[in-house]
């Protein structure tokens, strides 16, 4: 039986050598958190990393996946959700509907491994996944609080979180 080497485990499936990746790992092993959305590697929402490259998976056949090849989801970037990108993506409140945030995020974690400060045109250059609800202001935001050490306060963005009577809390906004 053939195996993939996903997320630290190496993990058998069975499945037509021609399949593609994301409905290996969404149907054969579980991991849904990759998303299909267009099926021709247009929006991004099936990115994963293979030897820390952000692939869409809709278009990567499960064949040509060698056997040394590391497959990372958006499950296995940090099972508990501590990875400074999701930590950012959390409170920056970057996602809206969500649906396209795994691959949003398994781009920028890879941008961020490449070029841990990168300009706006790098950015744009990596960023080319599709969001519907356009988030893509904080999407920027959002990996220049990770490349600029953590903090959401230098993101520039007035989001204000409610405290558990739901009045305004605290604010991510401070001049920059």
């Amino acid at each position: 039986m053939p195996s993939l080497n996903v997320n630290g485990k190496v993990l058998q499936y069975e499945a037509d050598p021609g399949t593609p990746l994301l409905w290996v790992l969404r149907e054969q092993l579980g991991l849904t958190g990759t998303k299909y959305g267009c099926g021709i590697a247009q929006c991004g929402s099936c990115t994963v990393h293979i030897d820390g490259v952000p692939t869409r998976s809709c278009i990567r056949t499960v064949e040509s996946v060698g056997a040394s090849e590391k497959i990372v989801t958006i499950e296995g970037l940090s099972p508990d959700g501590r990875h400074p990108v999701q930590k950012a993506w959390a409170e920056l409140d970057v996602p809206q509907c969500g649906f396209c945030q795994s691959g949003m995020i398994m781009a920028a974690a890879a941008l961020l491994q490449s070029k841990p400060n990168p300009t706006d045109a790098e950015i744009d250059a990596a960023m080319t996944n599709i969001c519907r609800c356009g988030t893509y202001n904080r999407v920027r935001a959002a990996i220049k609080v990770v490349a600029g050490g953590g903090d959401p306060k230098r993101a520039g963005l007035d989001i204000q979180h409610a405290n558990a009577s739901g009045a305004s809390g605290t604010s991510a906004k401070e001049a920059v």
